[in-house]
């Protein structure tokens, strides 16, 4: 079963990854090649990536008319948003949540774990 795992960060967590001097961000982009490299030597990592603060989203909405209209800034204002994700296959939920907490994380992180959609009758 496939299913991402949603990395939710504040503010501050943004921040302090582009902190150069920060000993916390340093450790934290350390650790991460060392999972990613755990997760792919047992087979079960898809893909993943960090992303960019909010800032620098811009969201697409169709309307009813279907026209495109283009807003910058993040779909949602709250006060964690979408920070990165890792794409894995494993058999179940439990083996996801196990994968989930060998992530490299910020104290107070959010992590959402959830399945892939499936077409029907698959």
């Amino acid at each position: 079963m496939k299913y991402s795992i949603l990395i939710y960060n504040s503010a501050a967590d943004f921040a302090m990854m582009h902190d150069p001097q920060g000993r916390e961000q340093r450790e934290l982009w350390a650790a991460w090649p060392l999972f990613m490299k755990a997760a792919g030597e047992a087979g079960v990592l898809l893909g993943g990536n960090g992303l960019e603060a909010p800032a620098t989203a811009t969201t697409l909405r169709f309307g009813a008319d279907k026209k495109s209209h283009v807003q910058d800034g993040p779909y949602a204002d709250t006060k964690e948003q979408l920070g990165g994700f890792v794409n894995i296959d494993v058999p179940d939920l439990d083996k996801a949540l196990e994968w989930a907490a060998r992530i490299p994380r910020l104290p107070g992180q959010i992590y959402e774990v959830r399945p892939h959609l499936r077409p029907p009758g698959q």
